[in-house]
């Protein structure tokens, strides 16, 4: 299931049919990934016209980046050396709640269904799970650049079919008055 919110932070999307196959708003794409296949798939699919993208191979180096570069949108794979993409994710959304760092959208690429906890948690705006592909990704970069979020969950490794789940949402209180 591929699920796209509207946030009303920022300015909604004038034209979604073009939106649909280009990215014309984002500019500058720093994507962070050791994987060369990873890279290639994001660039294959974002690269082209106006937009540039910009290749990290360690999480470590993403915040220093970000400030040179100012990208329009920053790509994390998670299992990035060095620094993960969770941890990564992380450190930019404190830098950005302290006021060192101006708020950008963050994609998180997945290695498998399970990881979408880690993706919650790390404060992405979006992420997809892996193997990625053109299609995908260029929706998601156009959703994130028009201020939504852009999630999937319950997808299966095989055929990328989509398959029922259910989201499991802890309840502290809950789980108190259960164990009492």
């Amino acid at each position: 299931m591929i699920v796209t919110t509207h946030t009303p932070q920022r300015a909604a999307v004038t034209d979604a049919r073009a939106r649909r196959t280009t990215v014309t708003a984002v500019e500058r794409v720093l994507v962070a990934t050791d994987s060369d296949s990873t890279f290639n798939e994001v660039d294959a699919a974002l690269a082209g016209g106006s937009t540039s993208v910009s290749r990290l191979r360690a999480g470590r180096q993403v915040r220093a980046a970000v400030i040179d570069q100012d990208p329009d949108l920053v790509v994390l794979d998670l299992q990035i050396g060095s620094m993960g993409g969770m941890a990564t994710c992380m450190d930019l959304r404190l830098e950005e709640g302290a006021g060192r760092l101006e708020s950008r959208p963050i994609l998180l690429l997945l290695d498998r269904d399970a990881d979408v906890f880690i993706a919650k948690s790390s404060g992405a705006d979006g992420w997809l799970i892996k193997p990625v592909d053109a299609g995908r990704l260029r929706k998601a970069a156009a959703a994130l650049d028009a201020g939504e979020t852009f999630t999937e969950l319950g997808l299966t490794a095989v055929g990328r079919t989509v398959a029922p789940t259910a989201e499991v949402v802890d309840d502290p209180v809950e789980d108190t008055a259960t164990a009492q």
